[in-house]
């Protein structure tokens, strides 16, 4: 019988500590997080909020979404109701260890999916700041480039993580309680970072690595500080000619600069997410018994810094875009009318006419 790996205590006092918690934190986290995605879907979507950009951040909400209604019921069960290390029959039952199989499956397409937009995001807008145009032929088609870009990255994360699937298994296994002998079922044990590990553990675990996690994140890393030195050379330009705008573009120019630093935070974001959770599961390909000692007891951690950043881009929005916020406003609360300006238009019509599509 193989020894079981030793955890560092204070890791593992830790990891069982907050473990006891992570169930009903989780469930706050998710509970909100669908609610204000909803809300973010339903602005972007708005006819006036069609821009490439809102296009590929509904893709990235209804991702979390799914994500966050996948981890409720299993918060609810493995962590709520069944808090308990040890597998029992009403744990490990067969229908919600399948679930459970599900669950790991769909949330690793999901995430993909997420940070793959993300990486969209960021190169489609950088491209957009170098080369905007007013032209409505390229707008349109933009926009239209924007959907299928979507679609092919739902689809090709799906495809991709053919071999998640083909990885995890169940397998049966006997306990003995209360004088009797029962059958539970667990995850098949990847035997990660020993010799025995098999071939197609390791593809699986390499190409989650690298297609999910370190290659997104090094394009966005690229692509998000290009984005800034774009932003920066663009604003420079403005500023030089302020004195011809009117009161009315030098709002825009702001709201332009605000758009871009909203998806710059979000680009941060998936990359403090993402990254060292790339990062520990190339360690635990490499290192004798790192997945067991390390990746597992950081799983709930990893876990919540996920959930929690598939929540916070409404506040984002709300916060560094004046249309999303005034969007949300008109169509959740009562807000008052915009004075008429001396053209007999609102302040707020006269603002989205200006609007070159590239505003959250």
């Amino acid at each position: 019988m193989t020894e079981r790996p030793q955890v560092d205590p204070n890791l593992d006092r830790f990891s069982t500590w907050y473990s006891t918690y992570h169930g009903y934190v989780s469930l706050c986290v998710c509970m909100s997080g669908i609610l204000l995605n909803i809300f973010n879907v339903t602005v972007l979507t708005r006819k006036h909020m069609h821009t490439p950009v809102n296009h590929i951040l509904t893709g990235l909400a209804i991702s979390d979404i799914i994500t966050m209604l996948s981890y409720v019921p299993f918060a609810v069960h493995f962590y709520c109701m069944h808090p308990t290390e040890a597998g029992t029959p009403e744990k490990n039952s067969i229908y919600w260890m399948t679930f459970l199989l599900f669950h790991i499956n769909l949330t690793t397409v999901t995430h993909t999916i997420s940070i793959w937009l993300c990486v969209s995001l960021s190169i489609i807008r950088f491209l957009h700041i170098r080369s905007p145009t007013r032209a409505r032929v390229v707008r349109l088609a933009r926009m239209r480039q924007s959907k299928y870009l979507v679609v092919l990255v739902y689809f090709t994360s799906v495809i991709v993580m053919i071999p998640n699937y083909l990885t995890n298994e169940l397998k049966p296994a006997h306990v003995s309680t209360n004088e009797t002998n029962s059958t539970i079922f667990v995850l098949e044990n990847l035997r990660l970072g020993r010799n025995d590990t098999t071939p197609l553990v390791l593809i699986n675990v390499w190409l989650y690595a690298i297609v999910a996690k370190l290659t997104p994140c090094l394009l966005i890393t690229v692509f998000g500080c290009m984005l800034l030195y774009q932003m920066q050379v663009q604003v420079k330009r403005r500023r030089s000619i302020i004195a011809k705008f009117s009161g009315t573009s030098g709002i825009k120019l702001k709201e332009h600069s605000r758009t871009t630093k909203m998806l710059i935070s979000v680009i941060v974001l998936f990359i403090v997410t993402e990254f060292p959770q790339g990062i520990l599961i190339v360690l635990s390909a490499c290192k004798a018994n790192f997945f067991e000692t390390v990746y597992l007891p950081l799983g709930d951690i990893m876990d919540i810094v996920a959930l929690v950043n598939n929540a916070v881009n409404f506040v984002l929005y709300c916060t560094m875009s004046t249309k999303f916020r005034e969007t949300f406003l008109r169509q959740y609360c009562t807000m008052p009318k915009f004075p008429k300006t001396e053209n007999g238009f609102t302040l707020r019509e006269k603002l989205d006419s200006y609007s070159n599509n590239n505003q959250v």
